[in-house]
């Protein structure tokens, strides 16, 4: 890991705990354990200002290209759960895919627990993707 832990800024810190605040009732294994470990780790997650923000880490909006043991390189935009969309290539930061991502930097290999098993997930780039007027004013509904 790049950094010591995982880092998220403020605002979106906030807007995550709302939504998997919501998501508790999730009935999928899957699902819960991804919520339950990213919770664990929010607990000493590194909150900062949108400033102090390195442009490596995946936040929501971010395009993430990733490589897994068992497919090549894919990109995925990580987004708000009601903005996924797979065909797109957006996945919910409420997906196991989404949730291991979040807060982690470009380099940086996860293990983590999806419905087919443990993985592994390799951030090979982040880039941050800036909202549109639209998406701004719909971003936390």
């Amino acid at each position: 890991m790049k950094n010591k832990t995982i880092i998220i800024e403020k605002k979106e810190y906030e807007l995550l705990k709302r939504i998997m605040g919501m998501a508790q009732y999730y009935k999928d294994k899957s699902y819960k354990n991804s919520i339950e470990k990213l919770c664990m780790e929010l607990q000493s997650a590194r909150i900062v200002k949108n400033k102090e923000m390195p442009e490596d880490v995946v936040r929501f909006n971010s395009v993430v290209v990733i490589k897994t043991p068992f497919n090549a390189s894919r990109e995925y935009q990580i987004v708000t759960p009601q903005r996924s969309d797979i065909r797109e290539g957006k996945i919910s930061v409420l997906a196991p895919m989404g949730l291991a991502l979040f807060g982690y930097s470009q380099g940086d290999e996860i293990a983590w627990e999806f419905p087919t098993g443990m993985s592994s997930i390799l951030i090979e780039k982040v880039k941050q993707e800036k909202l549109s007027p639209e998406e701004v004013i719909n971003y936390d509904k």
